[in-house]
């Protein structure tokens, strides 16, 4: 059995996932249902999101409504509090420079976006839908290869503004340097949260009770490292009636 939460797991959060998974891990085991010891940290994500024996994984909107929505089994979405945001749904956030702190999103159309995979909603799709309702797209784009990367870019000049998700902003404000030299200057429309998942024709209605009981049980100083307030179920449909926007691909100022 394979439970991975890669998602927003880095060094400093890491105890407080194994936390988390501990919670869930007892939860299931209470309910009748065989879980892994550990959560598994050194599978590939597209190959632990699409194995059989996935138990619990956690992966983006894209790649969900992309690829995985007919490979796996929706069981709900992580709400992490954020504010004016529905329950289970998240925002991501433009960061620029800090002299840039005063441009508007608009004057960003030529520059060069930093991002931090093609299939993330959050680092490519998101910000691409906000810049069609301002009446461009960004041709200029750095991949990154995570958000952390992007930021980091964005503070070093090889990037001028970076699309990060909230709750990955509210790590790296807290523990990265490169942060410190970087503005919020927007953010996009709220769309459905980064979804748990199980594997095809698991039942997920006990993978969910697990989570949340897992999200209840978690000590003060692990919930607040994750922020996390508790877990809903927002409809597959919902997922896949979100726009996806061209791949980067056919963008001719890629810079890898």
């Amino acid at each position: 059995m394979i439970a991975s939460l890669p998602m927003y797991d880095r060094p400093e959060t890491a105890a407080a996932h194994d936390q988390l998974w501990q919670g869930i891990r007892d939860a299931l085991r209470a309910d009748g249902i065989a879980a892994p010891e550990a959560l598994s940290r050194d599978i590939d994500c597209w190959q632990g999101w699409q194995h059989p024996d996935l138990l619990l994984g956690q992966t983006c909107g894209l790649p969900l409504r992309a690829r995985l929505h007919d490979k796996v089994t929706l069981v709900g979405t992580a709400d992490y509090g954020l504010p004016d945001t529905p329950p289970g749904y998240y925002r991501s956030v433009f960061v620029v420079r800090t002299q840039d702190a005063a441009l508007p999103l608009g004057d960003f159309a030529t520059r060069r976006l930093a991002y931090n995979e093609p299939l993330s909603h959050s680092g490519w799709a998101a910000p691409q839908l906000t810049a069609q309702t301002l009446g461009f797209q960004f041709d200029s784009t750095l991949h990154s290869g995570s958000h952390r990367q992007s930021a980091a870019a964005v503070a070093r000049g090889r990037a001028d503004i970076a699309a990060i998700d909230a709750i990955t902003w509210r790590a790296l404000e807290r523990y990265d340097a490169a942060a410190q030299n970087l503005t919020v200057i927007g953010q996009t429309d709220a769309f459905p949260g980064l979804p748990f998942i199980t594997a095809r024709g698991r039942d997920p209605a006990p993978v969910l009770r697990a989570i949340g009981a897992g999200i209840a049980a978690l000590p003060g100083d692990a919930g607040t490292i994750l922020g996390l307030r508790g877990v809903v179920f927002i409809p597959l449909a919902d997922y896949l009636a979100v726009p996806t926007p061209p791949a980067p691909q056919s963008s001719p100022k890629q810079t890898p």
